[in-house]
């Protein structure tokens, strides 16, 4: 069998048979250099080197000699960190006098934020700070692409922390995502006070932190977010959700099941209500999170429930049948 590749690592870390060998090496005063095969970070770290009459043989550096040279390395590092620390405050310090007035995107109250990463940071550091309340809004697209590929979710260790700290956690969730095991996984996996809710439209994501701050999306292309902390904004969107949660239906812990009206599924009634609003398939599948083909499917098996032979037929007998009127 051929041995696993040697993981890399610094002198910090140095492996079980990196120390044993060295250890060898100081011991016997030389070792082949056969024997670093197992372990050739000793000579990468110049703890071992060849003998200079037999390089068949490898013999050691003392410890103290090592541990010098280790050290001027991460020395040089650290001057170099201050020199660089030292610049960055001497071309920002006459800056910081220069007038008084912060950009409104950079402002306490509210900052844009862009990236990805530089978003989830902002994120996980303000979740981090957060000890009451966390509530969210997961629309379809944030967890299932257009081919329906599914997305793991982002922050669980975050989410598990903020439970641990006694917090709880308020999901809206799109309806459509009901079917996506990926979601109950993650629902099972979180230990605490952590409630899902589902919708057949919810707005774009949203996440509100002790309902001090929130944010938002900044763009279509979720490359850029806002960071709200101000409090009037904070205070109306966190009613905002509150108002969207009493409408949701619960997800879990422990799911609801939605009644069907003179055979007409929940589904169905949102789609029947879009229907009558004159809205194209197109939009009626983007507003409830489902493709184009599975809305059409839904809207057949409506058409043929109420009898209908027709598009404009159709929004008549969804408005004479009172399935809309009964939608809870």
């Amino acid at each position: 069998m051929t041995a696993a590749p040697h993981a890399g690592h610094g002198a910090d870390d140095l492996c079980n048979a990196g120390v044993a060998l060295y250890e060898r090496a100081l011991s016997e005063g030389r070792v082949s250099a056969g024997d670093a095969t197992a372990a050739p970070c000793l000579v990468d770290l110049g703890l071992l080197h060849p003998v200079v009459d037999d390089p068949s043989r490898l013999e050691p550096s003392t410890p103290g000699t090592a541990l010098n040279r280790l050290l001027r390395g991460t020395r040089a590092r650290i001057a170099e960190e201050w020199r660089i620390e030292e610049r960055l405050t001497e071309f920002f310090e006459p800056l910081m006098h220069t007038g008084n007035r912060v950009p409104a995107a950079e402002s306490p109250a509210l900052r844009m934020l862009s990236g990805t990463q530089r978003i989830n940071q902002a994120i996980t550091e303000a979740v981090a700070e957060g000890r009451h309340e966390l509530l969210c809004i997961q629309p379809h697209a944030g967890w299932v692409s257009e081919r329906g590929a599914r997305a793991a979710p982002v922050g669980l260790e975050r989410d598990q922390a903020f439970l641990d700290r006694g917090g709880r956690i308020r999901t809206i969730y799109q309806q459509t995502l009901r079917h996506v095991p990926v979601i109950f996984t993650y629902a099972e996996t979180l230990q605490g006070d952590n409630v899902g809710r589902g919708l057949d439209e919810v707005p774009d994501r949203l996440i509100v932190i002790d309902r001090e701050v929130a944010f938002v999306p900044a763009g279509s292309e979720g490359a850029l977010a806002l960071e709200v902390r101000h409090p009037a904004l904070t205070s109306y969107i966190a009613t905002a959700f509150d108002r969207l949660w009493h409408l949701a239906t619960p997800m879990f812990p422990k799911p609801e099941h939605r009644p069907t009206v003179n055979g007409v599924t929940p589904r169905q009634q949102a789609i029947a209500a879009l229907l009558v609003e004159g809205h194209t398939d197109a939009v009626i599948a983007e507003r409830l999170g489902m493709n184009i083909r599975t809305a059409r499917v839904h809207i057949a098996r409506l058409a043929t429930t109420l009898g209908s032979e027709s598009r404009a037929q159709l929004g008549y007998l969804i408005g004479r049948s009172g399935i809309l009127g009964q939608e809870g």
